[in-house]
């Protein structure tokens, strides 16, 4: 029996990286899975993939930024299984690399509406349906190590993981007496999609940037999705009935230096 074996679990920003690797972890693992995404094709693909590998998945286009569009989703979630015992609240931007002088307003305000009201309004809807739910209940909110610590740029990034980091940490205290967990997962660098593209553009390539991130984390190496994906299903499971308002940090030693 899979470790989230007949829980319905809506991921949002699904459709690539991190968001994917965990849809295809949790439904590998007995769970029904929503693959919510703005990226409508992409999201059908992703639900595609795992319905031809046995699972059970839905894609459900989605804009985490506009609560219309939000709340829409939450209800065809319901429609469709009856259920919603897991929420990871994954979708995520990077936001402009620029001190906080050089930030553009609206580039800011952009990148919060997607990071920091996109958990906000996915909670926000989602808590209904959750507390109709029986049975172990989680809303995950994918935070970084960088809603943990500074750098040198990044202002809003950094403001907006330790947005959601928090919100977690509230949320848990708010709805423990209902039996929903809330928790955050600080990843470090992961070999996503993205930070592939930005390694191809780094200066001596790919492998300069591999090299130069890897000597970053003590354990020498940097992450795959997968290593984030194994921390959420812990947190999505009954395995961590205990677990509620901490972070879970995966990032190869990197804050412990």
């Amino acid at each position: 029996m899979g470790r989230v074996q007949g829980k319905v679990a809506a991921v949002t920003g699904a459709a690539d990286g991190i968001g994917r690797a965990i849809a295809d972890m949790l439904a590998r693992h007995g769970a029904a899975v929503a693959i919510l995404d703005r990226n409508a094709e992409a999201a059908h693909a992703v639900a595609a993939d795992i319905t031809d590998r046995g699972g059970q998945a839905m894609a459900v286009t989605v804009d985490v930024s506009v609560e219309e569009s939000v709340a829409e989703a939450m209800s065809l979630i319901w429609q469709r299984w009856g259920a919603l015992h897991v929420l990871v609240n994954n979708a995520g931007v990077s936001g402009p690399a620029e001190s906080a002088d050089a930030v553009d307003f609206d580039a800011w305000k952009a990148m919060f509406a997607v990071n920091v009201d996109g958990p906000f309004l996915c909670t926000k809807h989602a808590i209904g349906y959750l507390r109709q739910t029986q049975g172990g209940r989680s809303i995950i909110n994918m935070s970084s190590i960088y809603g943990l610590i500074g750098n040198s740029d990044a202002p809003s990034y950094h403001a907006a993981k330790g947005a959601v980091r928090l919100m977690a940490k509230t949320d848990a205290v708010t709805y423990a007496p209902e039996g929903i967990r809330v928790n955050a997962v600080c990843p470090g660098t992961i070999m996503t999609p993205f930070n592939i593209r930005k390694g191809e553009s780094y200066p001596g390539g790919l492998k300069a940037y591999l090299r130069e991130m890897s000597a970053m984390h003590p354990i020498g190496h940097v992450g795959e999705p997968d290593d984030i994906a194994y921390g959420v299903l812990y947190l999505a499971s009954d395995e961590s009935r205990f677990v509620t308002g901490t972070e879970l940090i995966i990032d190869g030693g990197y804050t412990a230096q």
